[in-house]
């Protein structure tokens, strides 16, 4: 099962899986989502109906089921990749900005879950200004894939 990091909805969007264009990606998201296989977390879910956009509204039309709050049952998750940040030489700001953001979240759920993060980024392991959500689920032995391999892993066609 695997865990969407915002920017998997954001560059799909904006860029090659855009509402007007594949609306079968969106349709599939869906489905995949109704076959127990795809969610996101509840920070994700915030960031992005944020926005106000087409998005935004897409994201609010999904079931509650969609994304996944934190509670109690992540606490472990939360201390393992908060006590790795903490710890892993970053600038104060980087662990700042992680702590506060869905990407904490997201990997520490995944974590608790046994689940597989999606994201955009990409590993970065020199980097002390910014923490990347590939080095901290490696850090946390999380898996994690991009997009386009999570897209072929699971057999989609549009």
């Amino acid at each position: 099962m695997y865990l969407l990091d915002a920017n998997v909805f954001i560059d799909a969007k904006n860029r090659y899986f855009a509402f007007d264009i594949v609306p079968a990606f969106w349709d599939w998201l869906v489905a995949q989502h109704q076959a127990g296989n795809v969610f996101t977390v509840q920070a994700v879910y915030d960031e992005i109906v944020g926005g106000g956009d087409d998005l935004a509204a897409w994201m609010k039309a999904q079931p509650t089921s969609f994304r996944i709050a934190a509670g109690s049952a992540d606490s472990a998750g939360l201390a393992t990749v908060s006590a790795w940040v903490n710890g892993a030489g970053f600038k104060p700001a980087a662990v700042s900005d992680f702590l506060a953001a869905a990407d904490y979240f997201i990997v520490a759920q995944a974590l608790t879950l046994g689940y597989t993060v999606v994201t955009h980024e990409t590993p970065d392991p020199a980097s002390k200004k910014r923490v990347k959500i590939p080095d901290a689920c490696s850090a946390a032995s999380v898996a994690w894939v991009s997009p386009f391999t999570w897209l072929r892993d699971s057999g989609a066609r549009f």
